[in-house]
């Protein structure tokens, strides 16, 4: 039983050499976009924007929706809830007003199908719940570009630099972004942790999947607990190896790095910006 939690993907693409910090903007700015979008223009646009930047990453596409089934799972959810009513009487066309303003288009003509009694097809709820699946999916794997393509310590970097204004009323930002820090270098700890647990408490005979509800759970308990006694050692021997590298020291943290933003960034945040604001005002 192995779990791969490993994001980010090494490589010498464009997305992968640019800021981190610029990456984390155009994504929020991306996330907007796609929600003040109601036309199917604007979101195939949207589409295009995620294509190109998933090329430049040279990341295969295979990457970005292997892995997104409980993703496809709330989009399915959309579509069923949007384009099925118990009462297909009161979902002819033009009885009620479009959702969050985003329009049907053609199917919003077409009258509802009623399958099983009342029961039917709404040919407008089913293309507005496909316009809020495509919406959800591109919002997800415009995040996985992010996440494959900048490394922890950048985006904790990133953080601690949107938040060094808070400097001035004395939040400790550094520790902050080091507790964030820790948080994402103990998730692959944590996995590899779980699957080297379970593989020995299965090799010495333990069943998960056999028994009744309650078994199974008693089960369960001879993973859990070594895995909790093993991660708070884990937390121990870091805490010792922080304290004996004098961590906290220094009032404010230094970076082996120049995190000034380069003329480069600064373009592809300012063509970046504009794009999506394009889309959003036009589309």
């Amino acid at each position: 039983m192995r779990i791969n939690v490993s994001s980010y993907i090494p490589g010498t693409s464009p997305i992968h050499a640019c800021d981190a910090r610029v990456k984390i903007v155009l994504l929020a700015i991306y996330s907007v976009t796609l929600f003040l979008v109601d036309t199917w223009a604007g979101l195939v646009l949207c589409g295009a924007l995620f294509a190109a930047a998933a090329v430049s990453s040279r990341i295969p596409l295979r990457r970005f929706f292997a892995l997104l089934v409980p993703v496809y799972v709330l989009a399915a959810f959309a579509v069923v809830f949007n384009g099925f009513a118990f009462d297909v009487g009161q979902a002819a066309p033009g009885a009620a007003p479009p959702l969050m303003g985003q329009e049907p288009g053609l199917f919003g003509s077409l009258p509802p199908v009623a399958l099983v009694g009342s029961f039917g097809l709404v040919p407008a709820g089913l293309a507005r719940g496909c316009f809020f699946a495509v919406r959800i999916v591109l919002l997800v794997t415009a995040s996985l570009v992010v996440t494959y393509t900048t490394t922890s310590t950048a985006l904790t970097d990133a953080l601690a630099d949107f938040l060094r204004p808070l400097r001035r009323l004395r939040v400790p930002v550094d520790d902050i972004a080091m507790v964030f820090s820790l948080a994402l270098r103990f998730i692959p700890v944590t996995a590899e942790e779980f699957g080297r647990v379970h593989d020995a408490q299965q090799a010495r005979g333990a069943s998960f999947s056999e028994g009744g509800l309650w078994e199974r759970l008693r089960a369960w308990q001879t993973v859990l607990i070594p895995l909790f006694v093993g991660l708070f050692r884990r937390a121990d021997a870091l805490a010792v190896a922080m304290d004996a590298r004098c961590y906290g020291a220094e009032p404010h943290r230094t970076s082996l790095h120049d995190r000034r933003l380069a003329g480069r960034s600064l373009a592809v945040l300012a063509a970046g910006l504009a794009l999506c604001i394009a889309v959003a005002v036009l589309l």
